[in-house]
């Protein structure tokens, strides 16, 4: 991945809980970190409603403050992996609680009925981005990395990540708006996160030991499911395959929420250096990128 951005480039994530960041966006965060851009991550909640897989921290099921603890450390370990030093949590950490979800009649995720009053799903909009736009203000990020409104598929904390982002990103831009929270930032370009199906399929067509989960949740067994984009969708592909030990490196420190071997972690070699090594955004809003073919990199056409 090559940019054109003068002096130092600068990236924010949002992302719902630990883990979220490196599925989706690991290798794009290690090959930024490489190149000498300021990565920020800023994490919603730490996961205190996630599954966990792992036997040996069987306890930790159903203690929310004892999981999202270990899966803030399984997230400090993820991040040293990638090369990312500048990660926080949305309003500091335990501020947002993750709210859970559970699978509506129709099969999409939908929040739970009975959430806790500090789930994020909960939150009050204008408070959440307000943390955020300090965050942005203090950054002042060249480009922000979120979900699409649907949060992939979904889950409330992914599509509260999405509002809130975008909320925060405009807000930051407006002088008048809380300027006790520092000078505004109008961010240049949002880009929402994305999976095109050609790339699902490319990861496991002709392959015999195709794993039956074909992303590592299991939440998607079809390479054609309404959650992936078409090529036509992408703006950016970002080509990062040198660091795809990083990424399975941070994967692994997610040891309490990914079993070794399974869906996506269970491709052959190869296989997982080109599904794992390449990721793909979708243009949001501010300055567009070049014309023509996707572009290799977050910040082309910035200069």
């Amino acid at each position: 991945m090559t940019w054109t951005y003068p002096r130092e480039p600068r990236v924010l994530f949002v992302h719902a809980h630990p883990d979220d960041e490196t599925l989706q966006t690991g290798a794009t965060m290690a090959a930024c970190a490489a190149r000498g851009a300021r990565v920020t991550l800023v994490t919603c909640t730490l996961g205190e409603q996630g599954e966990v897989v792992a036997d040996d921290l069987a306890a930790l099921a159903g203690d929310g403050a004892a999981l999202g603890a270990h899966r803030l450390a399984e997230l400090t370990a993820a991040m040293a992996a990638l090369g990312v030093v500048d990660h926080v949590r949305l309003g500091g950490d335990h501020h947002y609680r993750d709210s859970g979800m559970v699978w509506a009649a129709d099969g999409t995720a939908t929040a739970p009925p009975d959430l806790a009053p500090d789930a994020f799903w909960a939150a009050d909009l204008r408070e959440a981005a307000d943390h955020l736009v300090v965050l942005v203000r203090a950054r002042r990020p060249h480009v922000l990395v979120t979900y699409d409104p649907a949060g992939g598929y979904l889950h409330p904390d992914h599509v509260q990540a999405h509002r809130v982002a975008t909320y925060a990103a405009a807000l930051a831009g407006v002088p008048t708006h809380r300027p006790d929270l520092g000078p505004a930032w109008a961010v240049p370009r949002t880009l929402w996160i994305a999976m095109p199906a050609s790339h699902v399929r490319a990861a496991v067509e002709g392959w015999d030991g195709r794993p039956a989960d074909l992303f590592v949740d299991g939440l998607v067994t079809d390479p054609d499911a309404p959650m992936l984009a078409t090529d036509a969708d992408i703006a950016v592909a970002v080509d990062a395959r040198d660091q795809v030990a990083r990424t399975l490196a941070a994967l692994a420190a997610y040891h309490s929420q990914l079993r070794p071997g399974s869906g996506y972690l269970g491709l052959p070699t190869e296989r997982s250096r080109e599904f794992w090594g390449r990721e793909f955004y979708r243009f949001a809003g501010g300055v567009p990128l070049p014309g023509g073919r996707p572009a290799d990199d977050l910040f082309a056409g910035l200069a």
